[in-house]
């Protein structure tokens, strides 16, 4: 058994989260605190070229132990975890020999983790499960990815008999935020094409990602004393709900599956004064996601003509569908699933409901699907991960590398 258990349990407990707000590149000081022990950890184990540079990326090179003219293959996961819920005093706890039943995370406050609410569960029935304590997060996603990669590198540098082109491992800042790759420097990073270790249930790969953008509506009223406000008073904040209610309500997430997309209000404030309302906008597909702007922006001139020119609409793209960049190249894909059925999987292919490091990697020239990690629910108290699928992930981590040299 790998010690991806032992150096994960390290990771989460070293508060990570990153700041939306922030104007700094990493966005939180303390995201150095685990780039600086993977550097570390990296040059222990043997890695040339270890680096964490300016914007707090980490990366390293594992030079190839074989003649045969093998591609670069990069392996990469974030450090950061989401600005959701706390990442501070993370208490993570190993149910071993999981029942199939609940899991009390915190008996005292009554916060159950269960098989009613979350299915899944079941699948581990008799497996070791790693959970938080009810109260904070644990950061699977994605430092499950980062331990998964990191124990897969002890066992190639203890087993040099283990034969692997050159490898290029990467450790980024920030992505929960969609900064992670902004300044990740491609070309010292040296691979030819990579993988991000960030999916969720064992077995799965994604190479298609959400068409992503963000946006802010502003809304400017004016304010008047009830009592004299006919034909007078404009509802900053009535016409900020306005223009919700006439958005698809069920193009929302919680109506949402599959291939489909959506809106999704992520905040709202105001008052009669002024408003705004914060937005994502998701779609797999790419025409179909400039339509959703589109509709947007309609719908703001539409209220702009009704009440004279109060609403502005500022629309930002995020990322875009990594499969555009993948398909000319979907060798590189299939050499994760083949290797994931080598280790007695069968391969979980879906889109991602989201996006990854691999999305803004892949528009600029790194062609990089994502392979699962094994966690559960991120983002919040409910987060867990089976330590087995953490090891089939080491396990495919290897297998990829295998068949590279074959």
């Amino acid at each position: 058994m790998s010690n991806v258990v032992e150096r994960f349990i390290r990771y989460v407990k070293i508060d990570t989260q990153s700041d939306p707000h922030s104007i700094t590149h990493p966005s939180t000081a303390k995201q150095l605190d685990l780039a600086r022990l993977l550097v570390d950890e990296l040059n222990a184990l043997g890695l040339r070229d270890v680096i964490l540079d300016d914007y707090g990326c980490v990366m390293a090179r594992l030079p190839a132990n074989i003649d045969a003219p093998i591609p670069a293959i990069g392996f990469l996961a974030h450090m950061d975890t989401s600005p959701d819920l706390s990442g501070e005093h993370v208490n993570p706890q190993i149910v071993e020999h999981y029942d199939g039943g609940d899991i009390f995370l915190d008996e005292v406050h009554s916060i159950v983790l269960s098989p009613a609410t979350f299915p899944e569960l079941k699948k581990y029935t008799g497996q070791a499960i790693i959970t938080t304590d009810g109260h904070t997060l644990l950061g699977a996603d994605d430092k499950a990815g980062v331990a998964e990669i990191m124990a897969a590198l002890d066992i190639l540098t203890s087993h040099p008999e283990m034969k692997h082109g050159e490898l290029c491992i990467g450790f980024t800042p920030d992505e929960e935020i969609g900064q992670g790759v902004k300044y990740f420097d491609i070309q010292r990073f040296g691979a030819q094409y990579a993988y991000t270790i960030d999916g969720g249930e064992v077995g799965s790969a994604e190479y298609e990602t959400f068409n992503a953008a963000h946006a802010v509506l502003r809304v400017k009223g004016r304010n008047v004393h009830p009592g004299s406000a006919k034909d007078k008073m404009v509802n900053a904040a009535l016409l900020a709900m306005e223009f919700n209610a006439m958005l698809p309500a069920v193009e929302r997430p919680e109506h949402t599956s599959g291939y489909e997309g959506f809106y999704h209000l992520t905040s709202i404030k105001g008052s009669v004064e002024e408003a705004e309302a914060r937005y994502i906008i998701r779609d797999h597909d790419r025409q179909k996601f400039e339509a959703r702007k589109q509709q947007m922006q309609s719908i703001a001139a539409i209220l702009n003509a009704r009440y004279g020119d109060r609403l502005s609409l500022e629309i930002t793209d995020t990322y875009y569908n990594m499969g555009e960049k993948i398909k000319p190249v979907m060798p590189i894909f299939e050499a994760a699933t083949r290797a994931i059925q080598a280790v007695g999987l069968t391969p979980l292919v879906v889109p991602v409901r989201g996006g990854t490091d691999g999305s803004q990697l892949s528009f600029r020239g790194l062609p990089t699907p994502n392979i699962f990690t094994g966690g559960h629910n991120a983002h919040g108290r409910y987060e867990y991960i089976p330590v087995e699928s953490m090891e089939k992930a080491v396990e495919v981590i290897l297998k990829i590398i295998e068949l590279s040299t074959l």
